[in-house]
C-alpha cells in the first residue's frame, strides 16, 4: 500500500481506505478503481493524500470495529471543525454536547478493548483530529477507572476544547517544536473559553490543570490527581495522541514505544491512568506482527494482560513458541517493537495464528 498526494492520483488506482462523507456515509469503498469523476470530486474534500493498494496487493483484512471507528472519526472531525470555528467566532456551537455523549456512548465503559487507528494529518486538520482522538482516548481511560457520567461528560467536553487555541495559529510542522507558540494557543484557548457564554466551571478548570502539568513538564502530576484527575488523564491521552499521530513530516512513535515512555516517567504521567489506558486498547494481541531483539521477527498469539510487554510470540526464526514473560523459555528476549504497514496498521497473519492457536 503506497500514499499519493490528491494531484497525483489517476484514473484506475486502487483505494486501499475507505472515503465518508461528513454524515458517515460510504462514499468510495475499499479497492474501489478511481475516475476521473471520483479523483475530481476528491480533491474537493480537501484531503492531502490517499492510500492506494499496488496492482497486484490483496486487499488487507479490516474488522468491523476498524470500520466503525474510521467512520465515526470522518464524521466527528467534520462536526467538532464546525462547533471550533462556531466557538472561536463567538457564536453558540451547532452539536457539542451531541458530539461528546456519542464519543461517550461509543467508547467509555466498553467490556473490550478498542483498536485505536491513527490517520495521516494534514496542517490544516492536525488540530481537528487531535481533539476529537484525544476525546476517544479520554473517554476510554475514564471508563476504565469508573468516573461517574457527570465528572467523564465535563472531562471528554474539555477533550474536544483543549486544543481550540491552535486552531489556525500553529502550522502543524512547528506544532510540536516552538514552546513560544505553543503558548500563545494555551492562552488563546482559556481567551476563547473564558469568553464563551455557559460554559461548564468544570470543563475550564480541568483545561486549566493539564496547562499547568505542560508548563510544569508534569512536575506534580500526584498533586493533580488529587486535586483534578481529569487533568492528569487529559494530560495523558494528549501525550499518547501526539507521539503517535500520522504526520507528513515525520514517522510517529509506534503505540509499544509511546505506551513505553509513558510508563518511564511516573513522575510526569500519572501510572494509574497509564494502566487504564493499556486496558483500553489493543496493542498486543494475537495476530500481531512483533520484532524481538537479535534481529528476530514473530507473532503474537498470545496477551499477557499483566504485562503487554511480554506476549507469547511465535518467532518466525526458529517456529517455537516463547513466553517473553518466562525467562526459561525466553532466555534473553525481548520486545522491541510492532511491525508495521505503510498505513500504520499492525501486520495481521490471521490463517497462521489460527493454526497455532488450535494447537495450543
Amino acid at each position: 500500500m503506497l500514499f499519493y498526494k490528491v494531484d497525483d492520483l489517476k484514473p484506475g488506482m486502487r483505494l486501499g481506505k475507505p472515503i465518508y462523507n461528513k454524515n458517515g456515509v460510504l462514499l468510495y469503498d475499499r479497492d474501489t478503481k478511481l475516475t476521473m469523476q471520483a479523483i475530481y470530486g476528491i480533491k474537493n474534500f480537501g484531503l492531502m493524500g490517499l492510500y492506494i493498494l499496488e496492482p497486484a496487493e490483496p486487499l488487507p483484512p479490516m474488522t468491523e470495529d476498524d470500520i466503525n471507528f474510521e467512520r465515526f472519526q470522518t464524521m466527528a472531525v467534520f462536526s467538532i471543525k464546525e462547533d471550533l470555528q462556531l466557538i472561536i467566532a463567538g457564536k453558540k456551537d451547532k452539536g457539542l454536547d451531541w458530539l461528546c455523549s456519542l464519543v461517550i456512548k461509543n467508547y467509555a465503559n466498553l467490556p473490550r478493548k478498542i483498536t485505536f487507528i491513527q490517520n495521516l494529518r494534514s496542517k490544516d486538520d492536525y488540530i481537528y483530529k487531535h481533539s476529537i482522538n484525544v476525546a476517544i482516548l479520554t473517554a476510554v481511560i475514564a471508563g476504565k477507572m469508573n468516573l461517574n457520567p457527570s465528572r467523564l461528560n465535563a472531562l471528554v467536553k474539555a477533550a474536544l476544547l483543549h486544543d481550540c487555541g491552535a486552531v489556525g495559529t500553529i502550522p502543524a510542522m512547528e506544532e510540536e517544536e516552538d514552546q513560544q507558540l505553543r503558548a500563545a494557543a494555551r492562552a488563546k484557548t482559556l481567551e476563547i473559553l473564558r469568553s464563551y457564554g455557559n460554559m461548564d466551571d468544570n470543563v475550564l478548570r480541568t483545561i486549566i490543570h493539564m496547562q499547568e502539568l505542560y508548563v510544569n513538564n508534569g512536575n506534580g502530576v500526584s498533586e493533580a490527581v488529587q486535586n483534578n484527575v481529569e487533568a492528569a488523564i487529559l494530560f495523558v491521552a494528549d501525550a499518547y495522541d501526539r507521539m503517535t499521530a500520522m504526520k507528513s513530516f515525520e514517522e510517529p512513535t509506534s503505540e509499544v514505544r509511546a505506551l513505553r515512555m509513558l510508563l518511564e516517567e511516573p513522575e510526569r504521567f500519572e501510572p494509574r491512568v497509564v494502566q487504564a489506558l493499556i486496558q483500553g486498547i489493543n496493542v498486543l494481541y494475537p495476530g500481531v506482527c512483533v520484532e524481538l531483539s537479535d534481529h528476530i521477527q514473530g507473532l503474537v498469539i498470545l496477551e499477557n494482560k499483566e504485562d503487554i510487554f511480554k506476549p507469547w510470540v511465535l518467532s518466525f526464526r526458529d517456529n517455537k513458541i516463547y513466553d517473553l514473560s518466562n525467562p526459561r523459555t525466553c532466555g534473553n528476549l525481548q520486545l522491541i517493537d510492532i511491525m508495521k504497514t505503510m498505513d500504520n496498521r499492525i501486520k495481521l497473519d490471521p490463517d497462521l495464528l489460527k493454526q497455532y492457536s488450535q494447537s495450543e
